[in-house]
């Protein structure tokens, strides 16, 4: 019921993910910057430690596979993060920026306790995830409205990640609290419809499009 994420390079690395800390390749002077994101999809076997988001790929009970842990007030807890890598080359007066996003689910390192395994709390930690694909986006919206310094562009798209990580805790930890962890169904209701508005709307929020209340989109 609660997310736990990583932002230490070092922790990052050391799960397999690039790290978002290396700066990317600066070229001469150029006249225009075209931004491109890619994103790492789940292909991998099942038997990998890492769930990669998409929404094709929901979370099973299966996918926790860390030892419970008996104290706190969460049943499950879901480790969801996300990291980028780039690239960037010069073609004629364009410089062309790639970031390779990942949105990502350990397994290792989730766990659920044996007498929590409901659909209703497995929808929770379902929603952790798609909290951190959400923030996802929202890290892309900024980018793209950020003007980017040709000078220290890399800088500017670290900032805005550490931004964006912020965002995401603050959220996993808003969620978790107008919720009780789960407890609270009117109030996980209406995260639910918050979060899926933010995804059809490349990571726009309700509040941020003048939409309030719930129900106002059925699941996904």
């Amino acid at each position: 019921m609660l997310s736990y994420t990583a932002i230490l390079c070092s922790l990052l690395m050391s799960n397999g993910h690039l790290s978002p800390c290396s700066p990317l390749v600066k070229h001469h002077p150029f006249t225009v910057i075209q931004l491109n994101f890619e994103e790492k999809q789940d292909d991998t076997s099942p038997a990998s430690d890492t769930i990669f988001y998409s929404p094709d790929r929901r979370l099973e009970w299966t996918d926790f596979q860390a030892k419970p842990s008996p104290f706190g007030p969460s049943a499950a807890v879901a480790y969801t993060s996300f990291a980028y890598d780039g690239n960037s080359h010069l073609e004629n007066d364009t410089l062309r920026i790639t970031l390779r996003l990942q949105v990502f689910f350990i397994k290792s390192a989730s766990w659920v306790r044996p007498d929590a395994r409901s659909n209703y709390a497995l929808a929770h930690e379902q929603l952790h995830f798609d909290i951190t694909r959400l923030v996802v986006e929202r890290f892309k919206q900024k980018l793209r409205q950020t003007a980017l310094n040709r000078d220290d562009y890399d800088s500017i798209i670290q900032y805005q990640y550490l931004q964006s990580f912020r965002e995401m805790n603050q959220l996993q930890y808003k969620f978790d609290q107008e919720t009780n962890h789960g407890l609270n169904p009117a109030a996980q209701l209406r995260w639910r419809d918050k979060v899926n508005v933010g995804l059809r709307n490349n990571g726009v929020l309700p509040e941020e499009l003048g939409i309030e209340g719930s129900g106002f989109f059925p699941d996904r």
